[in-house]
């Protein structure tokens, strides 16, 4: 089984697009979106136990929800053979894509730091999830400490140093202020598929990434009304990025009930253009990494003051 092959970027874009409309399409009136799973978490390998990142953590979600796969365990079909297990026959596959560097043909003389580097090429492979496989159990894990995990949570949050006022009934990021609005904690209810206390934080994330795309931290165009090609994207970056960072933390996200107003503006989006939710997964990716670092510093600086 050849699992590795080249391919046209276009193509793969579609593909993993289409597939991420169909499923929000699927979702009905409820508006659960491809990225609220709370099962398992974070996709990650089998074999490795890493995580994928950037749009693979997407697209493998949509692939959860999709088939109704609840391990978030996926791998080659030669890496669950390493693993002593066997993939059914008759199970499809997902893709996944990564980055390969080229090398240059014919080069024998070394290189230096001047030599200019070939581009990478963006290759696809294909992944099993565990549970299309026989012969295969992951190691028990001892149970989470969710009070923990808040307390995480909170000192995440207060070390990013936002400015967060607390009352009315709206949650919203001003970038003319560079502020974030929040309903108080108590105006946050729990739903079937998380509590009042991880509705409050996923909300709350989500803004934070809005915040972290102001001119004075990564630039990113927040100028979009609502219903321009701008506002949509940026929306799914928000939405993407407290996705990535609420399974980072263990918390599970929980549907807004203003998603009925973005799903059509994202729909359009998504429809018109193809490498959509690749920039805005990518754009996450890079906010929820600027989170991380912010949070950091903050944590060193503290420890040796």
């Amino acid at each position: 089984m050849k699992a590795e092959r080249s391919f046209e970027r276009g193509d793969v874009h579609a593909r993993i697009t289409d597939e991420i409309i169909k499923a929000i399409e699927a979702s009905g009136e409820e508006y659960v979106m491809p990225w609220h799973q709370r099962a398992g978490g974070m996709p990650r390998n089998a074999l490795t136990h890493n995580h994928y990142h950037g749009v693979n953590t997407l697209a493998l979600w949509v692939t959860c929800q999709l088939r109704g796969y609840t391990s978030p365990y996926f791998a080659t079909y030669r890496q669950w053979s390493e693993l002593g297990a066997q993939v059914r026959r008759g199970e499809k596959a997902s893709p996944i894509i990564y980055f390969k560097q080229r090398e240059a043909e014919g080069e024998d003389e070394p290189h230096n730091d001047n030599t200019p580097k070939l581009p990478p090429i963006m290759r696809s492979s294909s992944v099993f999830n565990a549970e299309q496989v026989d012969g295969w159990q992951k190691a028990e894990e001892l149970p989470e400490d969710r009070t923990q995990q808040l307390e995480t949570v909170d000192t995440f949050i207060s070390s990013l140093g936002a400015e967060v006022l607390y009352g009315g009934d709206i949650a919203a990021y001003s970038r003319a202020f560079d502020r974030i609005s929040m309903p108080e904690r108590r105006q946050f209810v729990g739903t079937e598929t998380s509590s009042a206390t991880e509705s409050f934080y996923s909300v709350l994330l989500h803004e934070h990434v809005h915040w972290s795309g102001h001119p004075k931290r990564l630039n990113r165009d927040l100028s979009g009304r609502f219903g321009t090609f701008a506002y949509a994207m940026e929306e799914l970056v928000a939405e993407l990025g407290a996705a990535f960072l609420c399974a980072d933390l263990g918390i599970y996200l929980h549907p807004r009930r203003d998603h009925a107003f973005y799903v059509r503006s994202w729909l359009t989006v998504l429809h018109q253009e193809k490498t959509a939710i690749f920039t805005a997964s990518s754009a996450a990716q890079v906010a929820c990494r600027y989170l991380k670092e912010v949070a950091l510093e903050k944590s060193s600086a503290d420890q040796c003051a």
